[in-house]
């Protein structure tokens, strides 16, 4: 069974948050890029499937900038077998991202699509529904467990009440919930090896995607600043300030 697993470049999540200053987005110049840390998680779990003989072969796509190649690189040297870049200029809506991975899966054949369950540079959530409902394939979403068996993905996923589990026929697409697994850390020798494992490179047109954005950014705007809090001495004086400055009794 071959896994297809999307991996995203975005601002490492240590890095704090600067807007441009005309508000058309987030200023990335000399800013560290890293692997989604959701995508990665769908990684070290792709990688795992393998290492498990549930699996033949792991390919990591990526979409975006001729850097997005080094995200990459990080997912072969974590155990992916091969890349496939696919070039755009322009960060892709969700809806575009879904098409994309879609066209792949139509070319690739896999029997699982594995991507995390949200990029942390827009919060989307989104990918993974859109891309299930293109196939019309099952989905598993926020997996916190995944197991395959017999042709059926069973996955633990977390909601709202606690747990779900569902069994899901191959091919499914699951995404990953931080609790799934902890990615492990790229060895030097596997980092070598990355370098000289294969990356097709596609475009947009060689797939037929039509990645024309649907909506408009009118601006972008950093959060007002939160105000600092209060220790009080007594749970008198926090009644009285919820009633006279919160007013919320």
């Amino acid at each position: 069974m071959r896994i297809l697993v999307a991996v995203k470049r975005v601002v490492d999540y240590n890095v704090r948050i600067r807007v441009r200053a005309d508000g058309t987005g987030v200023d990335t110049a000399g800013v560290k890029m890293s692997m989604n840390p959701f995508d990665e998680i769908a990684t070290e779990q792709a990688v795992r499937l393998k290492e498990a003989g549930v699996a033949t072969e792991v390919v990591a796509v990526s979409i975006g900038e001729a850097k997005a190649q080094d995200t990459i690189r990080t997912a072969l040297a974590m155990g992916a077998d091969r890349g496939i870049h696919v070039a755009a200029d322009a960060s892709l809506e969700p809806l575009a991202v879904a098409k994309v991975l879609s066209a792949l899966a139509r070319r690739e054949c896999p029997g699982l699509i594995l991507l995390g369950k949200q990029a942390i540079d827009d919060d989307a959530n989104q990918t993974a529904q859109m891309l299930a409902a293109l196939l019309g394939w099952g989905q598993g979403t926020f997996a916190s467990q995944l197991n395959i068996e017999d042709g059926t993905a069973r996955v633990v996923r977390e909601i709202d009440g606690g747990l779900e589990t569902l069994s899901l026929k191959l091919p499914c697409v699951v995404s990953a919930d931080l609790r799934l697994n902890e990615p492990r850390y790229a060895s030097l020798p596997n980092i070598m090896k990355a370098k000289s494992k294969p990356i097709d490179a596609l475009t947009l047109g060689e797939l037929g995607v039509d990645a024309t954005p649907r909506l408009d950014v009118l601006a972008i705007e950093a959060p007002a600043p939160r105000q600092a809090g209060q220790i009080l001495g007594s749970v008198a004086e926090l009644v009285e300030k919820l009633k006279t400055e919160a007013k919320v009794i």
